[in-house]
């Protein structure tokens, strides 16, 4: 009777899985249903935030252990920006039902594949600037979560922002990993600004990205102590995958998922119960998510006040600051005023203030229930 084999590497066992969803409703009218956030380029570098993320992660997985999650309406989209892209690791949802069900559906896919799978989700419409600090994150974290944890990444806040949130971090764990690994006690909601001073000044807060490591065995039993009935379906709707019955299995039981998002079912829970760790990164780090963060992303260390993202944007600007973002080949004169954002599109025309630029989503709500959905 022979042994049987040990597990490969642990870095060889990691897929990483790319959630693109979501409209990102803060970047309206830029950022709309058939034109989603990561499909866009907010760079200005040439490529869509997805396209970046699938080169960022390129040199820590090979193309057949990159699995990408999105709309069955995105899916010619995706394919098209990623050719790379194996056909059986693009995995379509028929309709969003956040990220519970989008990570639990690739765990669940993964687990099948390989029992010591390790699954990494990075999303797809993220800004990260520091490759090989990343790149050194995540191998870190696949080492804690080889051991049986459930591993994120968190940031070392540069300022104290009131639109991300925050991990609690407690005791150093280097029998984990030789450094920068630390438990999870607590995540915190967005804060606002005392708050988020507050937890500058103490030191043990990291902005929470949204990053998740685990075996994706792992993963899914931590979900299905929260939501058993949704691993059940997840498991049930990946075991006939490849199967004559698997279209069937997926129409019968995608409608009936929770919207829920995976910091409930997952991560706080996990916390809790002390599973949960996190890898403190040194990597520059932004979910732009609404104009004043496309502003500042694109002006910083730039030597200028004002931002212009469009191709043939045509910008007048005296005295002026803030943003101007132009699908149009009109000319926008900007004359004396600070701080300002305007969106000039084929159909809408948006002007805001970088102080507001979270509230654009309030219009987007607004536009769903007034007739205005043709727009979004």
């Amino acid at each position: 009777m022979t042994d049987a084999p040990a597990p490969s590497p642990a870095i060889d066992r990691l897929t990483c899985v790319i959630p693109a969803g979501g409209v990102g409703s803060r970047l309206w009218p830029l950022s709309r249903a058939n034109a989603p956030k990561f499909l866009l380029d907010l760079t200005g570098s040439g490529d869509s935030l997805l396209r970046a993320t699938w080169d960022r992660l390129a040199p820590i997985a090979p193309p057949e252990r990159v699995m990408v999650v999105t709309g069955v309406s995105h899916r010619e989209s995706v394919m098209e920006q990623l050719p790379e892209l194996l056909s059986d690791n693009l995995v379509t949802e028929s309709e969003p039902k956040d990220s519970s069900a989008a990570i639990g559906l690739a765990a669940a896919l993964l687990e099948l594949r390989d029992p010591d799978a390790i699954l990494g989700s990075f999303a797809a419409d993220h800004v990260i600037r520091g490759d090989v600090l990343f790149q050194r994150a995540v191998t870190t974290a696949v080492q804690a979560a080889d051991q049986g944890y459930i591993a994120t990444i968190g940031i070392h806040p540069s300022h104290p922002a009131t639109g991300f949130g925050y991990i609690s971090c407690g005791q150093a764990r280097g029998d984990l990993a030789p450094f920068d690994v630390y438990e999870v006690t607590e995540f915190v909601e967005k804060p606002d600004v005392a708050k988020a001073e507050e937890y500058l000044a103490h030191g043990g807060y990291l902005w929470n990205a949204g990053m998740f490591i685990a075996r994706a065995s792992v993963l899914l039993d931590q979900m299905a102590l929260a939501e058993p009935e949704l691993v059940r379906a997840l498991r049930e709707m990946a075991a006939s995958w490849d199967t004559e019955q698997g279209a069937a299995a997926r129409e019968r039981l995608w409608p009936t998922l929770p919207k829920i998002a995976i910091d409930y079912t997952v991560a706080e829970p996990a916390a809790a119960a002390g599973k949960m760790v996190c890898v403190a990164a040194h990597f520059d780090w932004d979910d732009v998510g609404d104009f004043a963060s496309v502003a500042n992303l694109l002006t910083r260390g730039r030597g200028s006040d004002l931002a212009v993202l469009g191709d043939g944007a045509q910008v007048l600007s005296d005295a002026s600051s803030g943003i101007v973002v132009s699908e149009s080949d009109r000319l926008v004169a900007l004359v004396g005023v600070e701080d300002v954002v305007v969106v000039d599109t084929a159909d809408v025309l948006l002007v805001t203030s970088k102080h507001r630029a979270q509230d654009v989503k309030n219009l987007v709500n607004r536009m769903k229930v007034s007739g205005g959905g043709h727009l979004l």
